[in-house]
């Protein structure tokens, strides 16, 4: 019988589950009636459950009936994001401003599905730590479940997350060695200047507007001008700030800029953050101002270990067949704090298929039109008793 097969009598529950989390959306680190649900299906499944790590993260174990001293990790995600829905969809968010708009509720339950089936079978060697995170949007939730001691108590030697890829067809896998999404910068500028009089005194003042307007303008030279065209490299403004519209005959004293930066390579992060500060300095001085900038990481980028991207391959090929694999799926500039447990842990992650385009384009992430497509569910469960029989060797999954 494949896992497939197995899974097919409790799919509809599955399928529920995942629904009812997405009616019920809950920010990073607020994830208490996610983690809930979650730690009361395993338990009713006699899978052992640690919670509370990262604080609202959830651990379970599931050990092999055969003897073994391996372990491997299963992520998934939980959070959701401070979207209003627009889908429509009978179990829309009933939490107003929050959605799962990235697919969160589908990884949840895809680790549930492999949960409960690895708990009834339990046909491998060593453990399988199911890890259930929270706040991956951003709000550092694998940082915290890290230094929580995840590994340091339940010790992996390899570890592997997955993510779901609209335009990508259902029943098809993608995973490659080396980086998968980017490096990820958050920055901003203040500009300080003396403020004045539009009106009546502007010789007088010292106009932050303008040092920010050519700033702006600058900042769109420094990829085009400082970075070789054969790289890869993302930087954006996000919000500028500056002044009031309830009195636009005040010359504000303070502006300020932020955005972002997504990158490859550290040497090219830093070329980028380097050109950011020089900018900011030389223009407001040139105009009689000053200027602060902070440049923060908020997050690594998720670098594939070149044995499991390989046991990746294997496991989705064994579900999917040769053609429904891809080795070519091209690195994303997006984000993914899944990088954290990867600095302490190899490991790799992989997309799944949540439908391919149609004549309408598929909803992509972070929309408020996004849903998770059930249809891949048994694929992703599929998928992590793959991973399994692979890296814990029974060989008996399909």
């Amino acid at each position: 019988m494949t896992v497939i097969e197995h899974i097919g009598p409790y799919l509809a529950e599955l399928k529920a589950i995942r629904r009812d989390i997405h009616a019920h959306p809950e920010l990073g680190m607020e994830e208490a009636r996610t983690s809930a649900i979650v730690a009361k299906m395993l338990r009713e499944w006699n899978i052992e459950v640690v919670e509370g790590i990262g604080k609202t993260g959830v651990v379970g174990l599931v050990r092999g009936r055969h003897s073994g001293s391996r372990a491997i990790g299963l992520r998934a995600d939980m959070d959701a994001l401070p979207i209003h829905e627009q889908t429509n969809l009978p179990y829309a968010s009933k939490n107003p401003g929050i959605m799962h708009a990235c697919g969160h509720d589908g990884h949840t339950a895809m680790l549930l599905g492999a949960a409960r089936y690895l708990s009834e079978t339990r046909d491998f060697s060593g453990t399988v730590v199911l890890i259930f995170q929270p706040a991956e949007e951003g709000r550092g939730g694998a940082r915290a479940m890290v230094g929580d001691g995840l590994f340091r108590r339940f010790p992996c030697d390899a570890i592997y997350s997955m993510h779901n890829r609209p335009g990508m067809p259902i029943g098809h896998f993608g995973a490659r060695p080396g980086p998968i999404t980017a490096n990820c910068d958050r920055w901003r500028v203040d500009f300080r200047g003396t403020g004045g009089h539009g009106g009546a005194t502007p010789h007088m003042a010292t106009d932050v507007t303008v040092v920010a307007g050519h700033f702006l303008l600058g900042v769109q030279t420094i990829i085009s001008r400082n970075i070789a065209g054969r790289e890869t490299a993302v930087l954006s403004v996000g919000a500028v700030h500056g002044g009031s519209a309830e009195a636009p005959n005040v010359m504000p004293a303070e502006l300020s800029v932020s955005g972002v930066t997504r990158t490859f390579d550290m040497a090219i992060r830093e070329t980028i953050r380097n050109r950011l500060e020089t900018l900011a300095h030389t223009l407001a001085a040139a105009h009689g101002c000053k200027a602060e900038i902070e440049y923060r990481q908020t997050g690594w980028a998720v670098i594939n270990a070149e044995e499991s991207a390989a046991i990746a391959a294997a496991a989705a090929i064994a579900v999917v067949g040769q053609e429904g694999f891809s080795s070519s799926v091209p690195p994303s500039t997006g984000g993914e704090d899944f990088a954290e447990m990867l600095h302490v842990v190899p490991g790799c992650m992989a997309h799944i298929g949540n439908g391919a385009d149609s004549a309408d384009l598929s909803p992509r992430l972070h929309t408020p039109h996004y849903d998770f497509n059930d249809d891949a569910l048994p694929y992703g469960v599929a998928y992590w008793a793959g991973i399994v029989a692979k890296e814990l060797g029974s060989g008996t999954f399909d």
